[in-house]
């Protein structure tokens, strides 16, 4: 199954102007996208970086970087480690960067500064990034301007006042439907994968059973093993494993470079959207990875 990650890093690759265009704030129409970079660096540590676009501000060459984060980082913390991409995005491409961090889920990182600073005497070091939370962006305006990178996160968007999260799930797969896109089921499951982080399967399926002739090929997408199972199954099995890979990635967030692959497989066995969403808490708090497999272990008993 397609995750969150993937999900987000297919709508920059395949509609890059959208970001760039978040980026200056939908203010300068001077940029213009000359690339997407596949990373090549020399250094183990920039390959992390999730996105990076080559673009043209006003005849000069650009790097406009974007992150993804469902979760805060602990360790590094956020303004360490994106100071650490931007230098080295300096380093290897000897370009300008316009640094930014996209937290999809609405309860993470709400006191990221955007700078790192060291401040020490005739030592100080400031860098500058943007922050984007999308709980913070009106999703309604994104809806008005149908960016179509864009769209699928407008379910993670604030919603107008009045709405409720069922009616707005349902204007954002009602637009996302009516966009011109090559392939109409992959574009509406990346809405939908997204969608994961605060939706439930139930609500899900209903609305795009009631709203897109497509609901049934949208599980060919959400989870391939589902494929003869029906809309119903493939969403709650692309949420139960969105769940797994939250968890995995909060604990290698938190414990720096514990391995959690080890724990891939005890997760697997776990179905129950409640028990992940559990073990999700007891990851956000554990000191160590013993601490987080005893809970885990009391969990299957």
């Amino acid at each position: 199954m397609a995750s969150f990650d993937t999900a987000s890093k297919k709508q920059v690759e395949t509609n890059p102007q959208d970001f760039v265009d978040l980026c200056f704030k939908f203010g300068n129409g001077n940029v213009s996208v000359l690339e997407v970079v596949t990373p090549e660096q020399p250094t183990v540590e920039m390959h992390q970086a999730d996105i990076l676009i080559k673009a043209l501000s006003d005849d000069t060459e650009v790097l406009v970087h974007f992150e993804f984060q469902t979760s805060d980082s602990f360790d590094p913390e956020m303004p360490l480690r994106m100071a650490g991409y931007i230098i080295r995005a300096i380093e290897t491409y000897r370009l300008p960067v316009y640094s930014n961090v996209i937290y999809l889920r609405p309860d993470s990182m709400r006191k990221d500064p955007g700078i790192f600073i060291q401040d020490l005497e005739n030592h100080r070091i400031s860098i500058e990034y943007q922050v984007f939370r999308l709980i913070e962006i009106d999703g309604q305006q994104i809806l008005d301007l149908k960016p179509v990178g864009l769209v699928p996160f407008t379910p993670l968007m604030k919603r107008p006042k009045g709405m409720n999260s069922a009616q707005w799930f349902r204007q954002c797969i009602q637009v996302a439907d009516s966009i011109d896109v090559a392939n109409k089921p992959e574009y509406l499951a990346s809405l939908v994968i997204l969608g994961n982080l605060v939706y439930d399967s139930q609500t899900m399926i209903d609305i795009i059973s009631e709203e897109t002739m497509h609901q049934s090929s949208v599980v060919e997408y959400v989870a391939p093993e589902a494929r003869k199972q029906g809309i119903e199954q493939g969403i709650e099995q692309g949420a139960q494993q969105m769940a797994r890979e939250n968890i995995l990635e909060l604990l290698n967030n938190r414990l720096e470079t514990v391995d959690v692959k080890d724990l891939e497989s005890a997760l697997s066995k776990i179905s129950d959207l409640n028990q992940l969403k559990e073990l999700f808490q007891i990851a956000m708090q554990v000191e160590n990875l013993d601490d987080f497999k005893k809970a885990l272990e009391e969990n299957q008993e």
